[in-house]
């Protein structure tokens, strides 16, 4: 038996919500002071207006070694955590340290693998479903991780953001820039480094545009697009993703497209009308 545990940045489709094997473990969000758990309970609505007005950024915190160590009990003999990337969070530097408390407490018969995702929301989903589609072709622990860490090798992840307000409140982006890229209607079209940090690489004049340089940006670099999955997650746009999706169906095909809300993490990173693509 294995268990695939994703912290609720990665995004579950209603099917792998009741597939039996996945679970989520919840980060928490702090906006002018309100806490807010990223859980069933997360209210997208509620949120983005709660970040809209208020005059500071929203903070997140990571799951608790103890709620690690909580999600890893059960008869699973495998168990799979898959984190949000660790230059973003220290998600998964509490789920490295919970499992060494965990083997301290209960020994090693239990296999517990954590995964670095270096990417973030549906990445973090994709990788959930290699480690499972492992699983069910009869691959060990070992080769299963394998496998998982070398698609994490080469997968990538972009993103275009309606607003870069979020970004500006929580002081990682100039007043000066936000107001000009605001006012010009400039998208930069960002995307995921190999180590998982955050880089631009591009922009556009106007969301439309700049949706259509993040498809061209992920188409070259794609190969053997029939045997990948291609995941959109967006925020609070259901529109705006599935013309990314019609678009990219008329120019390759592959295996499978998901398409999922942002949850309450991602939400807050991609804020109303971010689109984020991975493959």
């Amino acid at each position: 038996m294995y268990k695939i545990i994703i912290d609720s940045c990665g995004e579950l489709t209603e099917e792998l919500k009741s597939d039996g094997h996945y679970i989520n473990v919840a980060l928490e969000m702090e906006v002018n002071g309100t806490r807010i758990v990223d859980d069933e309970t997360f209210d997208q609505q509620d949120f983005l207006k709660k970040v809209k007005e208020s005059p500071v950024g929203p903070k997140s915190s990571c799951p608790s070694p103890e709620r690690y160590m909580e999600a890893f009990k059960g008869e699973a003999e495998h168990v799979y955590v898959v984190t949000l990337s660790k230059e973003l969070s220290g998600s998964y530097n509490s789920a490295v340290l919970a499992k060494e408390l965990y083997e301290e407490e209960f020994g090693s018969e239990k296999k517990i693998y954590v995964f670095n995702s270096r990417s973030a929301s549906v990445g973090e989903t994709l990788i959930g479903i290699r480690v499972q589609e492992c699983e069910e072709a009869g691959m060990t622990f070992e080769e299963t991780v394998k496998n998982a860490e070398a698609y994490i090798e080469e997968q990538h992840t972009f993103f275009v953001l309606e607003t870069l307000e979020t970004l500006r409140k929580n002081g990682r982006l100039s007043n000066l820039k936000a107001f000009v890229a605001n006012v010009l209607n400039i998208k930069p079209v960002m995307g995921s480094t190999p180590k998982g940090e955050i880089c631009q690489l591009g922009q556009a004049h106007g969301m439309n545009k700049a949706l259509k340089l993040m498809i061209q940006e992920m188409l070259a670099g794609l190969t053997d697009s029939e045997n990948r999955i291609l995941a959109i997650s967006h925020c609070n746009c259901p529109t705006r993703a599935k013309a990314v999706k019609d678009e990219i169906e008329k120019l390759v095909t592959f295996k499978k497209i998901l398409v999922v809300d942002t949850a309450g993490i991602s939400s807050m990173y991609a804020n109303d009308g971010g689109v984020i693509m991975v493959v």
